[in-house]
């Protein structure tokens, strides 16, 4: 009880104002044990003057106290006295430690480190060809913070293989095992806080953004390490820049200025700050006296639980802040334990028993351990104990009794006897251990690294200082509370901070500039379409595929050929089944009335062969609708052509022998009449027969159609037609009637008629010129139309010149046969018998008569 009581009177004291005696909480960076660990904290800070102005190799004077750093070595003292107060790991050994302070700078850090090289029993490190045998004064040592220290420390220590734990140190490069094969971290690597800022960055679609670093290796390489990690992601840095640290001279301060400037001007909402503690203050510093304009922070773990950082005067205009912080696990004690530290380091009576327990500090070799921690009050440290992150030190103290426990082979009864351990066989036993502190599962991988879970921490502002709220978690991929989440912007909404606006879906990015995040938006056309949302081209549809513009996506082509359904067909089969109905009406009564003289003067049963041939012209044109296949596509033009060659055979030897009888002598008429008409009639028909036949198989030898698919003439669908190979194929099946019409026209347009006598040369005429119309007319047309039309256009010539041939040549007759039959006489169509062929002969001989009769 009287131990209490001196302990309340001595925390009364220490949280009085004043200066009182001071502390002897120096003397409480010692113990003595069976094993030492060695310890580098940066308990105070140094002089810019005394750092500049070194012209010996002499220590600068650590005169500024730093908080953070004493709460770190009393988390390692609290640590190795759990250890040692319980019977879990090392039961029997006592482990003990030696703390000294870095000040944050490599000049200072290397003083201690020479000491906890020194040979055990000396201050001296002697030169050796092996060091197996060599024993220093120190087992292992917990530390620097700083990874610009460890970057010192990690390759003195491993060239003796010294294990060291870092609880603080996390920059990248120390992972690499050839360089620092001794060094071990209870952090997470920067790689990983790295990779969750920009997980960060792309969940709230900030692809335009400022990184700002530290001007010393933590934040030159963490800086690095973002902007390969930020462009594989498709995040554009605006502006890069360094952060001088304090004792910089006046042009790089400039540069910083010059950066926040851009920033500040442009439409970058968000800065990437990977810097120390004290850039960090420099940087916010001027940014609050110049009144930059807020935006979002998004903090390394270095500066974002720094009490120094979020104390500066109108730090609550900077923006929103936010950043990772590894999770570990909280120690609530550990409070409790720092005022009993401080409380007895007041007590005269405790720091009396110290100084006969330690009389050697080695203060005359090192210097004072912390001059500065023995007049300090528990006001000094409560600010920084809100947010101390205390567990990785305390972690480390663990992670090297596990592996002395490991290595001594010690069991729950005690630790075998054996010669003491060397810093190197308790290094064989640290990779890939595995550890608990404070049931929360630790292992050390390859590279010395240990896996651990990140908090995303939020700045949320109360009186002077803010507090840490968790809004998400990382741990292989992001989670976040956006509901938790409070923006610096009106009526919170989320900050935007890209160059270009998102492109809608179905539009591209085109670069413009330098930066990737800086486009425009291009719609893709028609036949293409938007992959993915980072595309800068779009990508063509497959043959077989068609999308509209601005589509994400192709779609399948559907076949494409004139069906029978269409409504263009529909109304071709009706003519068709109106011209064919005429035809074999015309044949009917042509065949009732085969003797008479009407169908004898037409061509008797030439003139049916003719309507015959009409008919076949009629289902010929059936080729052209539905699904093309081989057989159709070489059966179209022939089977419709050759029956059109003998109709108009049979007109041509109508009109040959209409233009004999009225335009050549009587001798030559009768010649000619002969050849004209009876078997020398059927043999001109067989031999035009046989020479379009010829030119039929000459086209399907040297031009043979061929169906084929065509994925270009329409939009959507895949247009299955019978390909022509040229204008001279198509050209070629319809010389022979071409050139049969031609003749019958110039032989009858030129015929006179004759009074009383019914005129076969009218009819053929305009037969023949609605022939040449039709076929002259179908050229340009075929030529222009659509590809799936131009079946239709075929079929709709060749029923059209059927019908023309059908209502000039036939019909006529048909209508005498029906309506007029007194008409059907010999006189009126064959000219009143042989002898009066020509008329010329008969209408003499009755003038005659007549001159005589007077």
């Amino acid at each position: 009880m009287p131990s209490l009581a001196v302990l309340g009177l001595s925390l009364a004291a220490l949280l009085s104002p004043g200066t009182g005696a001071p502390l002897c909480l120096s003397q409480q960076l010692k113990m003595s044990g069976d094993y030492m660990l060695g310890g580098l904290f940066p308990l105070g800070t140094a002089e810019e003057a005394s750092l500049r102005g070194r012209m010996q190799p002499s220590s600068p004077v650590c005169t500024r106290f730093s908080a953070p750093g004493l709460l770190w070595a009393l988390t390692v003292k609290m640590a190795v006295e759990e250890i040692n107060n319980e019977s879990t790991l090392l039961p029997g050994l006592r482990l003990g430690y030696d703390l000294f302070d870095t000040c944050s700078e490599p000049v200072v850090a290397m003083k201690p480190s020479l000491m906890f090289l020194a040979e055990i029993g000396s201050r001296d490190i002697a030169a050796y060809c092996d060091y197996t045998r060599y024993r220093p004064r120190v087992l292992a040592v917990i530390g620097p913070h700083s990874s610009e220290l460890a970057l010192v420390t990690g390759k003195f220590f491993s060239f003796f293989l010294m294990p060291q734990v870092s609880y603080g140190a996390s920059m990248d490069r120390l992972s690499t095992r050839e360089t620092f094969p001794s060094f071990f971290r209870t952090v997470p690597s920067d790689r990983v806080q790295l990779t969750a800022m920009v997980e960060l960055l792309q969940e709230f679609g900030w692809n335009w953004v400022a990184a700002l670093g530290s001007d010393d290796e933590y934040g030159r390489q963490g800086l690095s390490i973002f902007s390969s990690l930020a462009n594989a992601q498709g995040i554009c840095i605006a502006h890069e820049g360094l952060v001088p640290l304090p004792h910089a001279d006046g042009p790089q301060l400039g540069k910083v200025q010059d950066v926040l400037h851009q920033v500040n001007q442009s439409n970058v909402q968000v800065v990437v700050l990977f810097a120390s503690v004290h850039a960090a203050y420099n940087l916010f510093s001027y940014s609050i006296r110049y009144k930059l304009s807020p935006k979002v922070w998004v903090a390394s773990e270095a500066w974002l639980t720094s009490n120094q950082v979020m104390a500066l005067p109108g730090m609550a205009q900077v923006g929103t802040v936010l950043g990772f912080l590894h999770r570990g696990t909280p120690l609530p004690e550990f409070s409790n334990y720092v005022q009993t530290c401080l409380a007895l380091a007041a007590d005269p009576a405790f720091c009396a028993s110290l100084s006969m327990e330690q009389p050697d500090l080695e203060e005359h070799v090192v210097g004072p351990r912390c001059p500065q921690c023995d007049h300090i009050t528990l006001q000094n440290v409560s600010a920084e104990l809100r947010n101390h992150r205390a567990f990785a030190a305390y972690a480390a103290v663990y992670s090297v009794a596990q592996a002395l426990h490991n290595t001594l082979q010690c069991n729950s009864s005690g630790c075998p006897a054996r010669e003491p351990v060397q810093p190197w066989e308790l290094l064989e036993n640290m990779y890939n251990m595995s550890f608990h502190v404070r049931g929360l599962a630790l292992q050390f991988d390859i590279n010395g690294n240990v896996d651990m879970e990140h908090d995303l921490k939020l700045w949320v502002w109360g009186q002077r200082t803010p507090t840490l709220l968790t809004v998400g978690t990382f741990h292989k991929h992001l989670q976040l509370q956006h509901g938790k989440i409070s923006w610096h912007t009106a009526h919170n909404q989320t900050p935007v901070s890209q160059c270009s606006r998102q492109c809608r879906e179905g539009q591209v990015r085109r670069v413009k500039g330098f930066h990737s995040c800086c486009y425009d938006c291009v719609d893709c056309k028609a036949g293409s379409y938007q992959h993915s949302a980072d595309d800068l081209t779009c990508t063509p549809c497959n043959q077989d595929e068609w999308s509209p513009e601005r589509s994400t996506r192709c779609f399948r082509r559907t076949t494409k050929f004139l069906a029978w359904g269409e409504p263009a067909v529909l109304l071709l089969l009706l003519l068709l089944g109106l011209v064919l109905g005429l035809v074999l009406a015309a044949l009917g009564l042509f065949v009732h009335h085969l003797d008479s003289p009407l169908v004898q003067a037409s061509g008797g049963l030439l003139a049916c062969f003719g309507l015959a041939c009409l008919g076949l012209v009629c289902l010929g044109s059936l080729l052209f609708p539905g699904r093309p296949s081989p057989a159709s596509c070489l059966a179209q033009q022939p089977l419709s052509h050759l029956p059109l060659t003998g109709c108009l055979s049979t007109l041509f030897l109508q009109a040959a022998k209409t233009f004999v009888e009225s335009e050549l002598p009587p001798s030559w008429a009768d010649w000619l009449r002969g050849r004209l008409q009876g078997p020398w009639a059927w043999l001109a028909v067989l031999l035009a027969v046989l020479v379009e036949a010829a030119l039929c198989t000459w086209y399907l030898t040297a031009f043979p159609p061929e169906v084929v698919t065509d994925w270009q003439v329409l939009p959507t669908e895949a247009l299955v037609h019978c390909r022509m190979h040229s204008w001279v194929s198509l050209g070629l099946v319809h010389a022979t009637n071409a050139t049969l019409a031609s003749l019958c026209f110039l032989g009858t347009f030129l015929v006179q008629s004759r009074p009383r006598r019914y005129s076969h040369a009218r009819g053929i005429t305009f037969a023949m010129l609605a022939y040449l119309i039709i076929w002259v007319s179908f050229v340009p047309l075929l030529a222009n139309v659509q590809v799936a039309y131009q079946p239709a256009v075929q079929m709709g010539a060749l029923l059209l010149c059927a019908l023309g041939i059908l209502a000039a040549c036939h019909l006529p007759k048909c209508y005498l046969l029906l309506w007029q039959p007194e008409l059907n006489t010999p006189e009126f169509f064959l000219g009143g018998g042989p002898g009066d062929a020509t008329g010329r002969d008969s209408g003499q001989g009755e003038e005659g008569t007549r001159s005589k009769n007077k």
